[in-house]
């Protein structure tokens, strides 16, 4: 069996292997369990190994005294070994689950029998690393070369025991490129309902793992929807599905097709989470806005006037519904926002464009303009032309401090709100254009338009 070939991960591994040499040395059986023997028979880096045992907690513990127990009712102790932390789990089987998520009691038994608790038969493997053989109880090791997802035992009843089990399969089929079993899929369509049980935060991971890592994520949002877990997860993602755009800018069809293609013109994994929810949610706004009217050849059209600003507004909501961060709401949502103003970029004052490029989600505002252009009209102008110009300014002096400021505008008169900002980013415009010779002058040309303006 290959190793990772990573420093890192050897290192990872030297240290797993004397926690396991050390509670072999005292009578007990231990192995490296889950994940990381998946990913080493596919001859992929690990570094999180877990270590199963037929070791008791409390020895665990007392053969390793920095250790501490972190779910000791189920047989967890963390164990400290070479400056990395690793699960020691002792071999269990599980009680009924009552609330979808954590059994209501354990029994610790033996390897054979610990496997048949697991969640899928590509993760309920081990290995023996001082003989450097896997033990594999339930087929998984043929599933893992057939590049199958199969829920160990009956799937509908791991998915009742825990709901996040269906997340979990369609990440694992995403970023292993695998197939779902026959029955593990129906078992997941069956039950899909459930995944509403799950707090937002678990179900908010594993979107965000899922589409960071799959390799391919608009396959796995297709899933998602394949399996009935978007209706439930995601249903304002559900609603594009069917949404035609105009033709001539989206030979691609519907909105939900486009939103797919973008997601598989990203870069390889791991991803922006901030770049993969902009992607994600650009177009959220289209169904709501769809109308039809003139375009600019006069002809009657599809349109979605003010898609980014209803968009925006609606990305707020269901990231808000995800308990997502404020810096990351912050920062999609200006992004979805902002989607549609490349459309003029070209004709934009170069002050504008150069305050623009100096905003912190430019780099990711440029990269989701690509990809919604490669994945409809192709036509990428507009993002050569930007990144022309950041080329052309990249070693231009650093913009300078704007001369009017929010207290200046009040002294003229100006109430707290919106205009405020309107105002500073005009006059800041108008500095840095070279209009106005200096702050004074700024400052009268200023008192004039808010004087026309009231």
């Amino acid at each position: 069996m290959s190793g990772t070939g990573n420093s890192e991960c050897e290192r990872i591994e030297h240290a797993a292997r004397e926690i396991v040499a050390r509670l072999r040395a005292h009578g007990h059986e231990a192995f490296f369990a889950g994940g990381c023997v998946r990913d080493r028979l596919l001859g992929r880096p690990s570094k999180d190994i877990d270590i199963a045992t037929s070791t008791q907690p409390d020895t665990v513990q007392e053969l390793f005294p920095d250790s501490h127990a972190v779910g000791k009712a189920f047989g967890v102790v963390i164990v400290e070994q070479g400056g990395y932390t690793f699960e020691v789990a002792t071999f269990r089987e599980e009680g009924p689950y009552s609330d979808g998520r954590r059994p209501d009691s354990v029994s610790f038994t033996d390897a054979e029998h610990d496997a048949q608790r697991r969640d899928f038969t590509i993760n309920a493997l081990f290995f023996d690393p001082t003989s450097d053989q896997v033990l594999d109880y339930i087929n998984g090791q043929e599933d893992l070369k057939q590049g199958i997802v199969r829920a160990v035992g009956d799937p509908a009843t791991r998915f009742e025991e825990d709901h996040l089990r269906m997340l979990r399969a369609v990440r694992f089929a995403a970023t292993l490129e695998f197939s779902l079993a026959p029955a593990t899929e129906t078992a997941i369509q069956t039950s899909a309902r459930l995944i509403r049980r799950i707090s937002a935060e678990r179900i908010r991971d594993e979107i965000l793992r899922t589409l960071t890592e799959a390799i391919k994520p608009g396959d796995a949002l297709q899933l998602w929807h394949e399996l009935g877990l978007l209706q439930e997860m995601l249903p304002e993602v559900e609603a594009l599905i069917g949404v035609e755009q105009p033709p001539a800018f989206h030979p691609e069809g519907d909105v939900f097709t486009h939103t797919k293609l973008m997601l598989d013109h990203l870069g390889p994994p791991p991803r922006d989470p901030v770049l993969v929810f902009a992607v994600l949610l650009h177009d959220i706004g289209k169904p709501a806005t769809k109308s039809w009217g003139p375009g600019s050849d006069g002809e009657d059209r599809i349109r979605f006037d003010g898609h980014d600003r209803v968009g925006a507004e609606i990305a707020e909501q269901i990231l808000r519904r995800l308990r997502c961060s404020n810096a990351l709401i912050d920062a999609v949502t200006t992004c979805v926002r902002n989607h549609m103003r490349f459309m003029h970029v070209q004709e934009m004052r170069k002050a504008k464009l150069r305050r623009w490029l100096k905003e912190p989600t430019f780099p990711i505002e440029l990269e989701l303009h690509r990809v919604d252009c490669l994945s409809s009209h192709a036509d990428l102008s507009n993002y050569d032309f930007v990144k022309q110009r950041v080329g052309e300014w990249a070693n231009e002096p650093k913009l300078p401090d704007p001369w009017i400021s929010g207290a200046d505008l009040i002294k003229c008169g100006l109430s707290e709100g919106p205009r405020i900002g309107h105002w500073k980013r005009e006059a800041y415009a108008r500095q840095l254009d070279g209009m106005e010779p200096d702050r004074d002058a700024l400052l009268k040309w200023l008192k004039t338009q808010l004087a026309e303006d009231r």
